[in-house]
């Protein structure tokens, strides 16, 4: 009886597990294809012209807050003063 316990419980366990390793490796995929979307965003802006540097750092620049970005171009603005840059 305990032996067929302890067997029944391995066997969900391996389940649960296996669930789980396939719902990561369907997100993975997913973030490929979203990854390989991106991409092909980026080469279409830079057909059209624009400068791809420039836009990942607009968008890494929207990602933070009003207060954050400021205090971060205020430090950038200092180094640069600092190194006669401006």
């Amino acid at each position: 009886m305990a032996d067929e316990i302890t067997e029944t419980s391995q066997t969900v366990a391996a389940g649960q597990l296996r669930a789980l390793i396939e719902r990561i490796e369907r997100l993975e995929e997913e973030k490929k294809t979203i990854g390989d979307d991106i991409k092909d965003i980026y080469a279409e802006a830079k057909g059209n012209g624009f400068d791809t540097k420039a836009i990942r750092t607009i968008i890494r620049l929207r990602k933070k807050d009003q207060a954050e970005r400021e205090e971060e171009e205020s430090i950038l603005d200092l180094y640069k003063a600092a190194l006669g840059m401006v």
